[in-house]
């Protein structure tokens, strides 16, 4: 596995130039966008230094969830049964679990939101998850893919699907990462088929030790996600890492028991983002407006849930 273990070299739709955005639209039939980004003007330079983009200033358009990179990382803390909405805060205001330092915790993906991803009906998403598992003979890199189907602008059908079972908090905490392709390719959506049987349904289990086949089952999930996001008609989408930490700094994270929210927000709205517009709603199952409840939030998100581990 590369020492990154990571795919910055594979940028999301939203981090791609225009040219190659325009390319993968076009293979997704989406010609009016497509043509649109092959018409931007790009933003010329003072001093008459080769022409550039600059980011979003490219986009011709607004109105598309997958064209943006940034994102806004909410937690929902546990709650009594039957309480109707619970509050969302910024993940960097909350208060560290320090017995959580040095233990093991339970790690599952309670939520995908697909309110607008590239491509038309049915999107089978692609994730790969990552996590940092700390043992005393050093740290071991995991990764782990799951794959869904779901419909523009619906929730996938996914509720505690265990990601990491058993993973080792280190002294400073976890880093977390997640990455997800829209896969329009149809002979990639039925090799991907295997990832939907029992063997991954429980997720990555971690023992006390290291054990060699859990290194094995993580590269082949790290070399399956590269694969799929180089071919013809698949794009990445999100890509976000979450560390979460034991400290008081507030430009950070916070490791907590609780529910953690990836939402890919523009990032004009990433410093102005207020968590306290939104509330989870225990009876629908959904993050609604605080001030009307049949509001979802318009953007592509993901939920995960940390739990102490209770094994043995």
């Amino acid at each position: 596995m590369p020492s990154s273990h990571w795919f910055d070299d594979l940028p999301v739709l939203g981090g791609m130039s225009p040219e190659q955005a325009a390319i993968k639209l076009r293979e997704l039939d989406d010609a009016p966008a497509a043509t649109a980004l092959e018409s931007a003007k790009p933003v010329v330079t003072r001093g008459g230094a080769p022409a550039a983009y600059r980011g979003i200033d490219w986009w011709p358009f607004s109105d598309k969830a997958w064209q943006h990179t940034a994102h806004a990382f909410g937690y929902i803390a546990p709650a009594t049964p039957g309480t109707p909405l619970l509050p969302i805060l910024h993940a960097g205001n909350v208060v560290p679990d320090h017995t959580l330092k040095n233990r093991r915790i339970k790690i599952t993906l309670d939520g995908l939101r697909v309110a607008d991803y590239p491509g038309r009906g049915i999107h089978r998403v692609l994730m790969d998850f990552y996590a940092q598992n700390h043992r005393a003979a050093g740290v071991e890199h995991l990764h782990f893919n799951a794959t869904y189907r779901v419909r523009e602008n619906e929730h996938a059908a996914v509720l505690g699907f265990p990601l990491f079972v058993g993973l080792n908090v280190g002294g400073n905490g976890v880093a977390l990462k997640c990455y997800t392709i829209n896969v329009k390719n149809e002979d990639d959506g039925s090799f991907l088929g295997f990832l939907e049987t029992d063997i991954f349904r429980i997720g990555l289990q971690l023992g006390s030790f290291a054990h060699p086949a859990v290194t094995l089952f993580s590269e082949m999930a790290y070399g399956v996600t590269r694969a799929i996001a180089r071919r013809t008609k698949n794009v990445p989408v999100q890509d976000f890492h979450l560390g979460l930490d034991f400290s008081n700094i507030p430009t950070g994270a916070r490791l907590a028991e609780g529910s953690y929210l990836a939402v890919q927000i523009p990032e004009s709205l990433e410093g102005v983002w207020q968590w306290d517009e939104w509330v989870f709603s225990s009876q629908s199952g959904r993050v609604v407006k605080r001030n009307n409840q049949s509001e979802l939030i318009p953007y592509n998100y993901i939920v995960f849930g940390v739990s102490r581990y209770e094994g043995e």
